[in-house]
């Protein structure tokens, strides 16, 4: 398996200098030999996937083929499938023109490549992930936008307004803000009173693009041909601009974008939809049911009046986040933000709902669809609570476009603020949606949820969904990366991360679905009470081609709960259950390593590489308290194979530890362990020991791993076969 980690010379530095004179010391000492620093030329690994850094153009008109270039870091050399998520959307590879080798001479890495992209005549429009699988190993993910328009690619100058392009809309004008101060210029004709808008898609492209670093924060004008600014749009969604203009005047207009900052990067693409169809930004009632029609109140661009329209969510669906386009008559729409679910929904009715006193009255559990419709407006809604009794409230708007930024409280039968919230914390990552859980009520009574935007704005554009729950136990999981790569003959390991919820403190058991055949699975668990990380042990047949699909990583448990106090009643076991969320790390600025959700985890078995084997003198390791036992290592390295290797039980990077599968109570003991391993050294050992006071547990799944440095920043990880620890009782 390789994984790799961010983290620059820059913000190791940063890091050390927080730590002691002697740790200091330790810490880049350790970073020097790793890392070759103490060698005149430093000793990498090789082999590494590619990281798609950008596509080119971004965008592919539905009903057409259409032939871009990826770009990425590392080689892209021998590229045999390139996946791309949801329906409609295929993909394949153009075999790049080689030239013929010599005796003995080694193929030049590809970093880019020709991909065809065909999208069906009813593919859905919007943004999509796309990988390539190489015999590296998967790709990171790229991003792909499907658009109905004709796609006009810019030209390599259109960097002034006298060298404009000319274009003819409507159309999706795909660019890249390639250079510091670079500023591409479109030129287009208008009859008298059109209406055009233009959609930017730039900076949201780059959130899941792993190398990227600096994003881009993109800037639109509007000109007249004297060059006078007629509109300019800037952070309209998220960082990306949206423009839409009337043209009293019949003639030709110029389209300028640049980077507000003037920065720019020859991964900074952009779509910029361009044309005068309605735009929807929202849809009254949010909350829908997969399965039904359902028929909405649009607001946006380009509409008149009670603007209705159809939505229509296939049968099966699962409750969650979509983007769907409404039917509107005979056209069909943008994609749309929704949420579906099979709880019990109501609609926000007209009239006065503006206080306590005039509260819409619901019963727990319940999905209300609202709209702030004016500036200071607010929503208020009652429910029925017995004291003790604990809720969750969680609000569906900015995560799907809506304006709204909002911000609740709840409030008792006298209109009196008991709790308030404000953003929410969503996996990983922080949002504008607020989401409040556990809030536990005072005492028997009535109590009113209020729910207003932020910044007391108002209007088209602010409808929201407010999810009301008892708040119960779970769990949730997370899986630190979005690949796992192996070699024929060789294991890896995923490591799995839960986060438990309201009580639940049992042991989760891990599960994958989805392996390509030949791939085999050892599926741990992540135990009961401190226990936080578990382990999937993979192998491939030695016999295996290259070959790649995606999996689903998921997890169950048991969990009781007591009978009431004061009463005779029996307890309750239910069944948890939750699927893994697969995050792709990025290097944020100044080297920090960061991680942002992404659709698929990819398992993918390549070539032989680096490493051959991870073997160990033992896989059952068994542990008394306060016993130690040290594993020998072996490694078989592939033949002229000399970069410097570590060996660790922990997924980690310098100070942090990503994910630790050891039993509570049983470590690494650092001092009586060879962990790093120089030049063409391949044989180290680890011990391990168990706390005198570590609890009993039988046959944890763990794994050593095997760390390659590929560069100053990135390891390349292979991975032992499965290790069983078991803790005897005393």
């Amino acid at each position: 398996m390789r994984l790799n980690f961010a983290d620059t010379n820059r913000g190791f530095i940063k890091s050390v200098t927080q730590m002691s004179v002697s740790k200091r010391f330790q810490s880049l000492l350790t970073f020097a030999l790793v890392f070759g620093l103490t060698e005149t030329s430093p000793s990498f690994a090789q082999i590494s996937y590619p990281m798609v850094m950008s596509l080119k153009p971004v965008a592919i008109q539905v009903g057409a083929t259409t032939e871009c270039e990826v770009n990425s870091r590392y080689t892209m050399l021998g590229a045999y499938q390139v996946t791309v998520g949801g329906s409609g959307v295929t993909a394949e590879v153009v075999p790049p023109v080689m030239p013929e080798l010599k005796p003995g001479e080694k193929p030049k890495d590809i970093t880019k490549l020709k991909v065809k992209f065909t999208a069906t005549a009813d593919a859905l429009p919007g943004v999509r992930e796309f990988r390539l699988a190489t015999p590296h190993g998967a790709s990171t993910v790229g991003q792909l936008v499907v658009v109905r328009d004709p796609v006009i690619v810019e030209v390599a100058e259109n960097n002034s307004a006298d060298k404009a392009q000319l274009v003819t809309l409507p159309a999706a004008l795909c660019g890249t803000i390639e250079k510091g101060e670079d500023c591409d210029f479109w030129k287009f004709s208008v009859e008298a009173g059109q209406t055009i808008l233009f959609h930017v898609l730039c900076q949201r492209l780059q959130d899941k693009i792993h190398d990227l670093q600096v994003h881009a924060d993109p800037i639109l004008f509007l000109r007249d041909t004297k060059g006078s600014v007629l509109a300019t749009s800037d952070n309209a969604f998220f960082a990306d601009p949206f423009l839409v203009h009337r043209f009293e005047q019949a003639g030709e207009y110029l389209l300028e974008i640049r980077d507000v900052r003037y920065q720019g990067n020859v991964d900074w693409v952009y779509c910029i939809e361009a044309n005068s169809r309605p735009f929807v930004t929202g849809a009254f009632p949010k909350a829908i049911k997969a399965g039904v029609e359902t028929s909405v109140d649009l607001s946006g661009v380009g509409l008149t009046g009670d603007f209705k329209g159809i939505v229509r969510v296939p049968a099966g669906t699962p409750p969650g986040l979509v983007s769907l386009p409404v039917a509107m008559g005979d056209q069909v729409s943008n994609p749309v933000g929704f949420y579906v679910t099979d709880l019990p929904t109501i609609v926000e009715p007209a009239g006065d709902n503006d206080s306590a006193m005039t509260a819409l009255p619901f019963e727990v559990p319940q999905v209300i669809s609202g709209r702030i419709e004016t500036p200071s407006d607010l929503d208020c809604y009652s429910f029925v609570a017995k004291k003790g009794e604990r809720f969750t409230f969680e609000v569906i708007a900015r995560r799907q476009m809506s304006n709204l930024d909002s911000f609740l409280r709840i409030l008792n039968s006298q209109g009196q603020p008991v709790r308030e919230d404000d953003d929410g914390r969503f996996g990983r990552l922080t949002h504008a949606d607020t989401w409040l859980e556990g809030w536990e009520a005072p005492g028997d009574g009535t109590f009113i949820v209020e729910i207003r935007d932020g910044l007391l704005r108002g209007g088209a554009g602010f409808e929201y969904a407010l999810q009301v729950t008892k708040t119960e136990p779970y769990f949730m999981l997370e899986v630190d990366t979005d690949k796992t790569q192996l070699t024929p003959g060789t294991y890896g390991a995923i490591f799995v991360r839960v986060v438990r919820k309201h009580g639940f403190t049992g042991e989760v058991q891990l599960h994958i679905d989805g392996l390509p055949s030949g791939v085999l699975a050892t599926c741990g668990r992540i135990l009961a009470g401190k226990g936080i990380d578990g382990c999937i042990g993979l192998f491939a047949s030695p016999e295996l081609k290259p070959v790649a699909k995606d999996v689903r990583i998921w997890g169950t448990a048991t969990h009781t709960i007591p009978a009431p106090s004061g009463t005779n009643g029996e307890t309750t076991t239910v069944e948890l259950s939750a699927t893994a969320v697969p995050y792709q790390e990025y290097y944020s600025p100044g080297g920090g390593r960061g991680h942002y959700p992404v659709e698929t985890h990819c398992v993918a078995v390549g070539d032989s590489a680096d490493l051959l084997a991870v073997n160990l003198s033992e896989t059952e390791i068994r542990l008394k308290p306060g016993e130690s036992k040290k594993i020998l290592i072996n490694l078989i390295r592939a033949k002229d194979v000399n970069a410097n290797v570590t060996l660790d039980f922990m997924y980690r990077h310098l100070e942090q530890v990503y994910a630790n599968s050891l039993p509570e109570g049983v470590t690494m003991e650092g001092n009586q362990s060879k962990t790093l391993l120089t030049g063409t050294d391949s044989e180290g050992f680890i011990t391990l020991k168990a706390d005198k006071s570590a609890p009993p547990v039988d046959r944890q799944v763990t794994a050593v791993m095997a760390n390659f440095a590929i560069n100053f920043v990135m390891k390349a990880t292979y991975s032992s076969p499965p290790v069983f620890v078991t803790v005897e009782k005393e």
